[in-house]
């Protein structure tokens, strides 16, 4: 295995039974918008990318990425009238914002039968795919999701899948930003009852959830999960209002220089915070309701 300087893997996809936190998602209703407010915070988008089924189907969502050495960033957005689209309307309807966690995983079949053995409702198991040019070309990128029954992770959209398109996915060209971002550390999900989502989470992941001051957390082979009650997310993060519970309200980046970060954000009229080791600051409006956490240190957390 290859570790951080924290212990963490420092490996863009799993092996064996690991389990990363790989991504997070914004579903909003104007991608072009959203893409200029991660340029603004100092992110390098990807183009859009309209995603279809092995047949060539569109499955009603496209996407555009900031996509980091370790990990990445999803907006997600609707393309046409579909169930999958229409589950993203839905969220919407809730707030816009991140609806969307995804953990990688080195065989999702596995993971899908995992999980319908500790008790969730499944749907299907499902191969995906999106075309993405190459400096070289068009290639595609394909994964493997392994998804439960809407309703049975109530947070959002919770999911495991594996990527079969490494090259294709974290070009090189892509992984550069003048924010200087290097790879998603945590999610933080405001919840009503702490014991009962830990719970699910756990076995969701199938790592155990250990109690904090602010809730409980789920560490991860590289990333964590943060459950917070609504009075310690308050507390820590007064800037960001919650729209509704639960809520993924935050996630934390790390990046080279929480200096040069703040520099950015307040050139692009955001309004980023000193908060203990993080900077914090809340999303622009086109990317809907929540705040990133800004980290130098993939360990740190304003919530342990």
């Amino acid at each position: 295995m290859t570790h951080a300087a924290n212990g963490e893997i420092d490996r863009q996809l799993p092996l064996d039974d690991e389990v990363f936190l790989d991504h997070v998602g914004h579903f909003v209703p104007d991608a072009q918008a959203a893409s200029q407010a991660l340029t603004r915070a100092g992110f390098a988008p990807t183009p859009v990318s309209v995603q279809v089924d092995p047949a060539g189907t569109p499955t009603g969502t496209g996407n555009v990425c900031a996509m980091f050495a370790r990990g990445y960033i999803e907006i997600l957005f609707k393309t046409a009238a579909t169930p999958l689209a229409a589950e993203l309307d839905a969220s919407m309807a809730r707030y816009s914002g991140v609806h969307l966690a995804a953990f990688a995983v080195a065989d999702a079949a596995a993971a899908h039968d995992r999980l319908g053995e500790v008790g969730f409702a499944l749907r299907p198991l499902v191969s995906m795919q999106r075309p993405v040019g190459t400096e070289t070309g068009q290639a595609t990128a394909a994964f493997t999701v392994a998804r439960v029954e809407r309703g049975a992770m109530a947070e959002g959209r919770i999911q495991i899948l594996t990527h079969h398109t490494e090259d294709a996915v974290w070009q090189p060209r892509w992984l550069t930003h003048l924010n200087d971002a290097r790879g998603l550390a945590s999610v933080v999900i405001a919840v009503a009852d702490i014991d009962e989502a830990a719970a699910r989470f756990a076995r969701f992941t199938g790592r155990p959830a250990m109690t904090t001051r602010s809730g409980q957390t789920i560490e991860l082979d590289r990333g964590r999960v943060e459950l917070v009650t609504r009075d310690a997310f308050e507390v820590a993060l007064p800037e960001i209002a919650i729209a509704t519970l639960p809520f993924i309200g935050a996630y934390a980046v790390h990046v080279g220089s929480l200096g040069l970060v703040e520099r950015i954000l307040r050139d692009a009229g955001l309004s980023p915070r000193a908060a203990g080791d993080c900077l914090v600051a809340p999303f622009p409006a086109e990317l809907g309701a929540g705040g990133w956490l800004f980290v130098d240190s993939r360990e740190v957390s304003l919530f342990a």
